[in-house]
């Protein structure tokens, strides 16, 4: 097989640009999550490219692309027949098309990243990653790509809104269900409760970086750029882009209408939802066709989170679902609508075609979509009663930074307050003695008593500073509801006592001296008993082990409500 320098290149180059994806996706995730998981998550999307690489390597290639039956490839180990593959197009080196569909298989593993963020054990991930990589993903992909029944059957999925995206959608839809909402989104009767990202700024900077690429994941697929291919790809490219612009302001719009301000997250994933729709026909479609799959993405998209949230309480922190399952499926049955014959046997429903495609497209996202639920079924509930799924409670609550990977912070020496003001601790007179407070220390040993009964006169105002960690402030705060506090200050902080925040390590490197996490609450009551509430929160800090938290309490000379001027 003589070798086309210009092919080769060409789908060089989209292997490098669907790589970077890896890139993207990291940055997405990682911005509509909290900051106490952001290593964890760039681990997670660091090593699904990493572990799925020699997988793909060893068997799945074989599996995708090996000619055998319908349903299934050959096992080629370490793919040892490549050159001889028919499936190789032709004038593309084999190991240029190998490398093509290798980034491809790695961006269908790190979309289930996303849905099931903030809360999966680490080991458990890098376990389910191989297994979509290994098998699930090639033999899906054999039906549609590698000369399969689906193929066969005349299925058209170009660069991959099932092959690649929904397949990652409805793997990330099993697993989040199995998984479980993470610790308070969903209250006891089942409303969800907003939890916010740390950084939209990481996430528009994903998606910037996702689009860029999308022109390598979708344009490249041609995997050619002699002869026809030249202007076919111009068409995808261009058509790529408008669904992808559409579908960002239709979504703005509607949550403009919805919520009554633009909302700038999901805006975002309205962008990633046309890019994703469009995938499977963006060779067959028009610009016409191409605009309006981005228009219906933007409502699938809205829709389809707010369903998967507030309906079936299933936790995706990113929308993964709703962008790369709900879109993905979307798109591909756009091709039985919309299609102009190219690339495919017939015409689209709406094009002239009859329905004879559309329903060659819907058998096609049935199909893949019980052979993915089906094994990945199987393989979390594996994991569950293996190895665990899940992190612990503690561990979700402290951040799967610290306790998976020992890492103090994503954030070293720039804690990023998730609300409040900067921590000024109370001032303190020469001896080192807190002026102006009484300090209770909640440490270790015996929960300790009170140095001596606060006497509180009627009328009396007092405030009571809190410094605790971070994990027990759920707790705290619904001990302090119980005792009829109405009103608090919540300030995420930083700070160590005399033991310098405990021995960390960083690149293998002892930390002498750490700033920790901390939440300090502040209250002020007149009709609660101080010894009341100071009582209440030594009973839920209190562990017995250093670093349990202090508490603070001062005379309060006045307070001022501005609003209405009332005082005492």
């Amino acid at each position: 097989m003589a070798l086309s320098s210009v092919n080769t290149m060409w789908v060089l180059i989209g292997a490098a640009l669907v790589f970077f994806m890896q890139a993207g996706f990291a940055m997405v995730e990682t911005g509509l999550t909290r900051a106490k998981n952001a290593g964890n998550i760039i681990m997670k999307n660091l090593m699904d490219f990493a572990i799925g690489t020699p997988l793909y390597w060893l068997a799945g290639f074989g599996i995708m692309f090996g000619v055998n039956n319908g349903f299934i490839g050959v096992v080629d180990l370490f793919t040892g027949n490549l050159a001889n593959n028919p499936n190789i197009p032709e004038g593309v080196s084999p190991y240029a098309f190998l490398i093509f569909q290798t980034v491809f298989c790695a961006t269908a593993a790190t979309i289930v990243s996303g849905a099931m963020a903030e809360r999966t054990k680490f080991s458990a991930y890098c376990l389910y990653s191989a297994a979509i990589s290994l098998i699930i993903y090639p033999i899906s992909g054999h039906w549609i790509w590698g000369g399969g029944w689906l193929s066969n059957l005349g299925f058209h999925d170009f660069a991959g809104s099932t092959a690649v995206h929904m397949v990652g959608g409805v793997a990330a839809f099993v697993g989040a269900t199995i998984l479980g909402p993470r610790i308070g989104k969903y209250d006891k009767d089942g409303k969800p409760n907003a939890i916010l990202g740390h950084s939209l700024t990481l996430a528009a900077l994903g998606v910037f970086i996702l689009w860029f690429c999308w022109f390598g994941f979708n344009g490249a697929s041609t995997v050619a750029m002699e002869g026809d291919a030249v202007d076919l790809s111009g068409k995808i490219f261009f058509n790529t882009n408008l669904a992808a612009a559409v579908a960002t302001v239709l979504t703005m719009f509607l949550t403009w209408v919805r919520y009554g301000k633009p909302d700038v997250s999901m805006t975002l994933n309205g962008s990633l939802a046309g890019l994703v729709a469009i995938t499977a026909g963006c060779d067959t479609v028009s610009p016409w066709a191409a605009a309006l799959i981005g228009l219906f993405a933007g409502f699938v998209v809205v829709y389809g989170i707010e369903f998967v949230d507030k309906k079936l309480h299933v936790d995706d922190p990113v929308g993964a679902v709703g962008v790369h399952g709900l879109c993905g499926a979307f798109g591909t049955l756009c091709v039985g609508l919309f299609s102009d014959g190219t690339g495919t046997d017939t015409k689209g429903l709406f094009t002239g075609g009859g329905a004879h495609l559309l329903g060659v497209q819907a058998l096609g996202v049935v199909s893949v979509v019980a052979w993915v639920a089906v094994t990945m079924i199987i393989v979390f509930n594996l994991i569950k009663h293996t190895m665990g799924l899940r992190a612990s409670e503690h561990d979700e609550i402290v951040g799967l930074d610290a306790t998976e990977h020992m890492l103090p912070s994503s954030y070293a020496d720039f804690a990023p307050a998730l609300g409040g003001v900067a921590y000024a601790a109370p001032e303190t007179s020469a001896n080192g003695e807190v002026n102006g407070a009484t300090s209770y220390e909640v440490k270790t040993g015996a929960s300790p008593a009170a140095p001596a009964k606060l006497e509180q006169s009627e009328g009396k105002i007092s405030k009571v500073v809190i410094i605790s960690k971070p994990e027990k402030f759920e707790a705290l705060k619904t001990a302090m509801g119980g005792l009829g506090i109405t009103g608090m200050t919540v300030t995420n902080i930083m700070g160590c006592g005399m033991q310098k925040g405990g021995t960390e390590f960083y690149r293998g490197i002892a930390v002498e001296s750490k700033l920790l996490s901390k939440v300090k609450l502040e209250i002020v009551v007149c009709k609660v008993p101080v010894e009341t509430v100071v009582e209440a929160a030594k009973n839920v800090l209190h562990t017995g082990n250093i670093g349990d938290g202090k508490i603070f309490v001062y005379d309060v000379v006045n307070v001022v409500k501005v609003r209405t001027g009332e005082e005492g």
